[in-house]
């Protein structure tokens, strides 16, 4: 049974200089708040009251992470909403699924490096 990996910040900065997907699900808000990690794909998952459309955002998801082998990192605020994610994206069959632990807020108490959302 595959299960969604915990991944540390630090290991996460180093997965960036390799090309692994980074999929990052909060709203254009916190987009603009936090900045956003170097290359990571910008997929909001849920809008501001909570909605979602799965069709739509696995359409789109489906364009960055083209394989269900293949490597990827699910990003958001505290790692709830991609503990959520995670565990759906696992029952789809995809095998390498994996998150940012504690989020964007542990990823900025490191003063890990972020781009301005533009």
């Amino acid at each position: 049974m595959n299960v969604l990996v915990d991944l540390q910040p630090k290991i996460v900065e180093k997965m960036i200089e390799d090309n692994i997907v980074m999929i990052d699900v909060r709203r254009v808000d916190e987009f603009k708040r936090t900045g956003v990690i170097k290359n990571a794909k910008l997929l909001t998952f849920f809008d501001d009251y909570g909605n979602y459309d799965i069709d739509k955002w696995m359409a789109e998801f489906e364009k960055f992470v083209t394989s269900k082998e293949q490597t990827f990192v699910l990003i958001c605020a505290h790692a709830n909403r991609t503990r959520n994610i995670g565990n759906f994206i696992l029952e789809k069959g995809y095998k390498n699924t994996a998150h940012l632990y504690g989020g964007m807020a542990l990823w900025m108490q490191e003063l890990r490096q972020t781009i301005p959302y533009k």
